[in-house]
C-alpha cells in the first residue's frame, strides 16, 4: 500500500486525511526507519508494507471497531512498542487524549521524540510493567478504551489490560490468525476481571488478503483488586480455562 493508496483507502472508509495528517505520516515513517537502525522497532521496513501492516492495520479498531460512534475520550496503549496502534489513531483523531505504556526505555525515548516531531498534543508516555501501573490507582480504571497488538496471549493479556479500563469502557485486543483459539483460553480470565466478549471482527488486509482480527471486549464491573498480579506472574501462570 503506497501513500497514495492509503489515502485513498481511507476515503473508502469515510475518512479524508489533511495535508497535515499525510505529512504527519510520511514524517512517522521516515522516523521509524531512522531509529530502527539505532533499536529495534520493526522487522517491518518497506515503505508500503509498513503503510498496510503498522498504519493502516492501526486504523482498523476505528473503523470497524465503531471507535468513532462510542465517543470515547481516553486511549491506553499497554505496550505500543513503536507506536502501534495508538499514534496513527492519534493523527486521525487530534482530539483523542493518548497514554502510552511500555517497559522499554529506549522505545519511550522515540515515542517522545516522534511526539515532537509529529507535533502532537495530549500524549503521555509512562516508563514501566503493566502489572505495577495496573495497581495504581492514578491508572487504575480510568480509560474510555485500551488496545493492544502483539503483545501477549489473550489470557494474559487481559490481566493486563482490564484493570485499566472504566466500567462501560472498552478493551480491543488486535490479533493475527490464532485468534479464535486464544479466545476460547481467555473466555475465564476475561469473565474473572469483570468483562465479556462483545464482538470478534475478522478482517483481511487489502492487497494482501492476511487475515486479521478485532477481539472487542466491554467493562462490564470492576475487576478485583487482586489483579493484576505482581509483574511477570501473569505471563508465567496465566488464568486457566
Amino acid at each position: 500500500m503506497t501513500p497514495e493508496e492509503f489515502v485513498q483507502v481511507l476515503k473508502r472508509y469515510g475518512v479524508e486525511l489533511s495535508i497535515k495528517q499525510q505529512e504527519q505520516f510520511a514524517k512517522y515513517f521516515y522516523l521509524l526507519i531512522e531509529w530502527n537502525q539505532k533499536i529495534n522497532l520493526t522487522a517491518i521496513t518497506e515503505e508500503k508494507e509498513v503503510y498496510l501492516k503498522h498504519f493502516f492495520d492501526s486504523l482498523l479498531p476505528i473503523f470497524l471497531g465503531e471507535f468513532l460512534d462510542k465517543n470515547l475520550s481516553t486511549l491506553l496503549d499497554v505496550g505500543a512498542g513503536a507506536g502501534f496502534p495508538s499514534i496513527p489513531m492519534k493523527i486521525l483523531l487530534p482530539n483523542l487524549n493518548v497514554s502510552i505504556i511500555d517497559s522499554l526505555s529506549k522505545r519511550i525515548k522515540f515515542l517522545k521524540e516522534l511526539e515532537k516531531q509529529l507535533n502532537l498534543k495530549k500524549v503521555f508516555f509512562h516508563h514501566g510493567r503493566a502489572e505495577d501501573f495496573g495497581q495504581d490507582l492514578k491508572f487504575r480504571a480510568k480509560y474510555d478504551f485500551v488496545t493492544a497488538r502483539a503483545v501477549a496471549r489473550l489470557n494474559v493479556l487481559s490481566e493486563l489490560t482490564l484493570p485499566f479500563v472504566k466500567k462501560g469502557g472498552y478493551f480491543t485486543a488486535l490479533k493475527a490468525s490464532k485468534a479464535i483459539k486464544e479466545v476460547e483460553e481467555a473466555k475465564a480470565a476475561i469473565a474473572l476481571f469483570g468483562a465479556q466478549i462483545v464482538d470478534i471482527k475478522e478482517y483481511q488486509l487489502p492487497a494482501v488478503g492476511d487475515s486479521r482480527f478485532l477481539i472487542i471486549i466491554k467493562k462490564c464491573k470492576e475487576t478485583p483488586n487482586k489483579y493484576p498480579r505482581k509483574a511477570g506472574i501473569p505471563n508465567k501462570k496465566p488464568i486457566a480455562i
